[in-house]
Order: structure tokens, then sequence, then C-alpha cells
């Protein structure tokens, strides 16, 4: 019964996404796709947290480089081909995560965390300092990529309702990958190790290698997520890679639950929804925030995927005493 009521309310949800661009709310339309680029974020920092046990304080880092990668592929006259500079910039993140995950990979526990946070401050020193990506002004994409094949144009990047569903589809497609992937044995294996590692190393499973091609997905899927991100905006900034952004990203993962990829995308539209409820009301909006927080962890562990299945199980609880 929950896995029908999951079900339907995942197929509504993802109605209610298609069907809102039809209010032709241009400002709504673009910050909802910013909500839906951020849960595609949110879902690769999942894989780590919460399906491997690898609590990442650095994930920006791949984010930003394949959001600078775009901006640095696309030429200034004329826009740059999508089939050809969205594989690049996804693949230039995944190839930056698996170099920092040959590293960090070798640490554990808080180590993990502060060394990853350590490679993210030096991409984004590179960025921040240097004239490769503009400094601390960032770059502006002049040009949205043309998703021209030949001469059939299949969508229009520029167009704000084009752009929106394939964000949508992104989003969907990621999804559904995740979803293949942790029932594979492949993932099933990286539960195990999130579960006891020892245990699993000492079934023959060389564990390093799982986390190694779990760390690199991860890097990969942020940086679609920044490849998209950039995209949408127009310009990128050397903050795409603060420990900000991965701060943000790790909130949204503990506030939509651990281990539930719908509610990686769920803490997405909860985090944003707050920040801009919130700074209309004050100028300390961020006192309110960690407030709330601090609220949602105390009271709602398991995070918002949780709820629906509680809510459920006291209703019949509810029902049978009744």
């Amino acid at each position: 019964m929950n896995d029908k009521l999951t079900m339907a309310f995942k197929a509504a949800a993802l109605a209610a996404l298609l069907a809102f661009p039809l209010a032709d709310e241009p400002f709504y339309t673009e910050l909802v796709a910013k909500i839906l680029i951020l849960g595609i974020f949110a879902m690769s920092l999942d894989l780590l947290v919460g399906f491997t046990g690898l609590v990442s304080f650095g994930h920006a880092a791949y984010f930003g480089v394949a959001a600078y990668a775009v901006a640095l592929l696309t030429p200034t006259d004329n826009p740059a081909a999508l089939w050809v500079v969205l594989p690049l910039s996804v693949f230039g993140a995944a190839l930056a995560a698996f170099a920092i995950g040959l590293f960090v990979l070798r640490t554990k526990g808080i180590y993990f965390i502060m060394v990853t946070l350590a490679f993210a401050q030096m991409a984004y020193y590179v960025f921040h300092d240097t004239k490769i990506g503009g400094g601390s002004d960032g770059i502006y994409l002049d040009h949205k990529p043309s998703a021209a094949i030949g001469g059939f144009v299949p969508f229009d990047l520029s167009d704000t309702n084009h752009l929106y569903y394939f964000i949508v589809a992104a989003m969907v497609a990621v999804y559904v990958f995740l979803k293949l992937v942790l029932r594979s044995p492949f993932g099933r294996v990286l539960v195990g190790i999130r579960s006891n590692e020892h245990r699993m190393k000492s079934l023959g499973y060389a564990t390093f290698r799982y986390k190694l091609a779990a760390f690199t997905l991860a890097g990969g899927l942020a940086g679609l997520a920044g490849f998209l991100y950039a995209v949408l905006f127009g310009f990128v900034t050397p903050e795409y890679l603060s420990w900000h952004k991965s701060g943000d990203v790790l909130l949204m993962v503990i506030l939509g639950g651990m281990g539930n990829l719908a509610g990686a995308i769920a803490g997405a539209f909860a985090l944003v929804g707050m920040q801009e409820i919130f700074t209309e009301w004050t100028k300390h909006w961020q006192l309110i925030m960690g407030a709330v927080i601090v609220a949602a962890v105390l009271f709602m562990p398991g995070g918002m995927a949780a709820v629906p299945g509680r809510l459920v199980n006291r209703f019949k609880g509810e029902s049978q005493h009744g």
C-alpha cells in the first residue's frame, strides 16, 4: 500500500512539474528549474552520503568544474554544440572526481570530510585567483549551447520553456539511472560498504575500487548539474565551487532524508523555498533558516522522505485502535 501511494505521489509531482510552465510565470519557471538542477546535485551527493557512507564536504568542486568547462568551451561569437560540450563538461567533472578520489578515499571519517573540503578549496582558488576563470568576476556564457543535429534543431535552449523541459528530462533521467544503479550488484555492494566495509573486504570485494567508482560517478552527475546551472543563468563564478555550495547541497540531502533519491529532490525544494521565503521576511533570514534546520533534524528523523510513511503508519494504528 505504501509503495502504491509513493508511486502515485511521484506521478502527481511529475505531472505538476510538466504542467508548471503553462502558468506562464517566467520567474517561477526559472526558480523551479534551478531547484530541479539542485535536485540532481543533491541526488549525486546522496549516492555518496546516503548509500556509500562517504560524507563529502567538497562536492561543489565538480559542480563548478563542469560549469566553468561549458563557459570556457563556448566561443564568444557563436553557440557551442550541446552534444559536444555537455559530455565534455560532465567528463571533466568526473575526471576531477576520479583524480581527487584517488587521494581522499585513502582517509576515513573526519579526515575524509576535511580532505574533500581542502581539495574543493584548492579548486575554488584556482578559478578565483587566476585568469583561467575570470577571477572573482567569473565568466559570462554568451550563447546557450545549440542542440542542432545537422540541419535539424529538436529544441532551443534559448527558449525558457524548452530549457525547463530539458532540465526536467535530465532530472528524471538521473533519478531513473541512479535507481537502476542502486538495484544492481554494484549498488548493493555500495550499501554493504556503508553498513560494514570490513565485512565486505572479508568477502573479497575490492572496496576501494567500488568507492572510487561511486565517487567518480557522483562527481560526473554533479557536473551535469553544474552544466545545467551555467546554461540556465548564463554566467559562472568561483562561488559555484565554494564550501557554502557544498554545505547547501549537504543540507538538502539531510532535510530530504539520506539514502532516498526522491528525498534529495524534496530537500532541494525545501531549502530553496525557505531561502526565498525567509529572505523576504528579514535580513537575518539565516538565523531563522538555522533554527528550522535544527528543528527538522531533531523532530523529523529520516528527513522529509520518512514523513509520508510515518503518517500512514499512524493512521493505520489509529484505525486499528478505533
